[in-house]
């Protein structure tokens, strides 16, 4: 039986990539996990083969942040144990290029979103001396030209971790970062950044920027997510999981 069994878990961003991930890993062992997010189809899609509870609603918006948690409370019995802050947008774009609304945008979602969203469940993680996983990027750990704004997001994202960590550690709240490496999602596509077979490229070549020679998948990232869910004596983390994309290798 896994420590997570009977554990409340709130994922934002759950119905696609690392947060579909992340609900299917932690539904399969039991945890009673709600998944929230802006597409409807893609959050019943993730229901029926898990069996979790789901709220559309965007994290930018806050009459939607406290449906996401009076949700995760209902379907956890009364209780969140919980958050996964995981929701996200991809902005690339070089630097002379960008567009600052679009930049505040994704500051909004990959940021504030999350920081307000944290806040807001606070109180209930605080009951069950539970705890808050944020979702960082190898784009902290090693620099690709054009993602500035992404890259800007994920680094305030691990300040943020440890900040809070120190914040709420008081009232028993734990509070980590998982930072992963190259994992297949469709955040690029969906923000017309390439298409899928670009994308899908992408990904094969970052086989060879990483220490071991195997591609990341999004179970990967979920085993990480459930480890820090449960790791009562540790907080301010920032987990790497990379493959070792982050040590700089380069492998020929």
């Amino acid at each position: 039986m896994s420590d997570v069994a009977g554990l409340s878990i709130l994922v934002t961003g759950g119905g696609s990539g690392i947060g579909r991930a992340v609900a299917v890993w932690l539904s399969a062992r039991g945890a009673r996990v709600t998944i929230s997010g802006r597409r409807v189809e893609a959050l019943q899609a993730v229901t029926e083969e898990t069996g979790c509870a789901a709220v559309a609603g965007d994290v930018t918006d806050p009459e939607g942040r406290r449906r996401m948690v009076e949700a995760a409370v209902a379907a956890g019995g009364g209780r969140l144990d919980g958050l996964v802050n995981n929701a996200g947008v991809m902005l690339r774009a070089p630097i002379e290029d960008l567009d600052e609304a679009a930049v505040l945008r994704a500051f909004h979602t990959n940021v504030v979103g999350a920081m307000m969203l944290t806040g807001l469940a606070a109180p209930e993680l605080a009951r069950t001396r539970g705890s808050v996983v944020f979702m960082g990027s190898a784009h902290t750990r090693r620099a690709f030209p054009g993602a500035s704004p992404y890259a800007a997001t994920k680094g305030a994202i691990q300040t943020l971790t440890q900040v809070l960590a120190a914040e709420l550690g008081d009232r028993g709240v734990r509070v980590n970062c998982v930072v992963p490496g190259g994992v297949l999602t469709e955040i690029n596509v969906r923000a017309g950044v390439m298409d899928a077979d670009a994308a899908a490229e992408r990904h094969r070549a970052m086989g060879a920027m990483q220490a071991i020679d195997r591609l990341g998948e999004g179970r990967h990232v979920a085993q990480a997510v459930e480890h820090l869910l449960c790791a009562e004596w540790t907080t301010g983390a920032i987990l790497d999981v990379d493959g070792g994309l982050g040590l700089g290798v380069t492998r020929g």
